[in-house]
């Protein structure tokens, strides 16, 4: 069961690390999102945003080799995903890029749940030192 949590969670770093290439500048920020930052202001928010989101899929990935961390991985995660989706699903009009990515997160969220389902019914680990 812990190899199914580490797996749900190996596909959610992975999507979590793809928009890190954002941090790279307007180019890469245009082809993930299908949109150009219009300022210098906008641009410094969504290129942190790219590490804010390498710092999710690090602490996932980290937790699919370090079990007595998946649950925090697992977590963290979900609620990346999950206020993506609402925020997404309340604001509306998004573009076909956008669109991906909530593909991509819903992937992500159906992964991290059954992570969580099999995680719960594996043995308790030791605590992590």
């Amino acid at each position: 069961m812990k190899k199914i949590a580490s797996l749900a969670l190996l596909l959610a770093g992975a999507i979590h690390l793809i928009p890190l290439l954002g941090v790279l500048g307007a180019a890469q920020l245009a082809s993930l999102h299908g949109t150009t930052p219009s300022d210098p202001n906008t641009l410094i928010l969504l290129r942190h945003r790219a590490v804010l989101f390498g710092i999710v899929g690090g602490i996932c990935l980290r937790a699919a080799f370090k079990p007595c961390y998946q649950w925090l991985g697992l977590t963290v995660g979900a609620v990346s995903v999950l206020s993506f989706l609402l925020l997404a699903w309340s604001t509306g009009g998004f573009n076909t890029h956008l669109q991906r990515v909530l593909v991509a997160d819903g992937l992500a969220l159906v992964c991290l749940v059954a992570g969580a389902v099999a995680r719960a019914r594996s043995e308790r680990d030791p605590a992590c030192i």
